[in-house]
């Protein structure tokens, strides 16, 4: 009777239907990062998911088709979902059904190297309108700032652009994550400092500060050039 439940219950959750009312989007686990794609409204960002509440007499739920660039990972949101592991070239999936707003924090749940401890995520269920809202803004290209620049030029002219993109501009990296609308996340290098102007300079500077062993490599700028490009990404937004 045990196993007969149990596998009822197994059956409902993985074998659920999407309804063309689900959020598709795509996690993938990077060492040591998180990268978010939402394939039907052109979005790309890291690290922080939004995902619609889910109203039970209009379910708005979000699906996730689960992907590793590298190594194992696991996607793990406690108070909202089990655990998924994300496998090389063995995709999974799984979906959320929130029913109240607020900010959920999860992290990496597999051992995949030196950061896993600092490999963190916050989940961001919005209201329709929030969401509606977030949508929109992420659909936007970068803001083009003059003030920013002699920035804009630096992080173009440098191995920046290898790693990252930024809609709109020449900077069309997939190694790292996108950098479109940077300013918009409350925090950077995964959920391992607060994205403020101090912690994001260091960042640039010196990310063995923040997260040792990240992939993510000091960029040997000037001061003045340090300074530019970091102008530059505030205007992120």
């Amino acid at each position: 009777m045990l196993f007969l439940a149990s596998a009822r219950v197994i059956h409902a959750v993985q074998d659920a239907a999407m309804p063309p009312t689900a959020i598709q989007v795509t996690a993938v686990g990077h060492q040591y990062w998180w990268e978010f794609r939402y394939p039907r409204l052109g979005i790309v960002t890291a690290n922080e998911l939004h995902i619609p509440v889910s109203d039970p007499a209009h379910p708005t739920p979000t699906f996730l088709n689960l992907l590793s660039a590298d190594t194992d990972h696991s996607f793990w949101i406690p108070r909202l979902a089990g655990k998924t592991d994300l496998i090389p070239n063995h995709p999974n999936r799984m979906w959320l059904d929130p029913r109240r707003t607020g900010i959920f924090l999860g992290q990496c749940a597999q051992y995949c190297g030196t950061q896993h401890a600092k490999m963190l995520l916050r989940v961001s269920v919005d209201g329709p309108e929030d969401f509606a809202a977030w949508v929109h803004a992420q659909q936007q290209p970068a803001l083009q700032d003059g003030r920013a620049a002699a920035g804009r030029h630096v992080f173009e002219t440098t191995a920046c652009i290898n790693c990252h993109a930024i809609r709109g501009t020449v900077a069309k990296g997939q190694f790292g994550p996108d950098l479109t609308h940077l300013m918009s996340r409350e925090t950077i290098a995964s959920g391992a400092a607060q994205n403020t102007e101090e912690r994001l300079r260091l960042w640039v500077k010196n990310p063995e500060a923040i997260k040792p062993a990240s992939l993510m490599p000091a960029m040997k700028l000037s001061d003045e050039e340090l300074d530019a490009v970091v102008a530059y990404m505030e205007t992120l937004r």
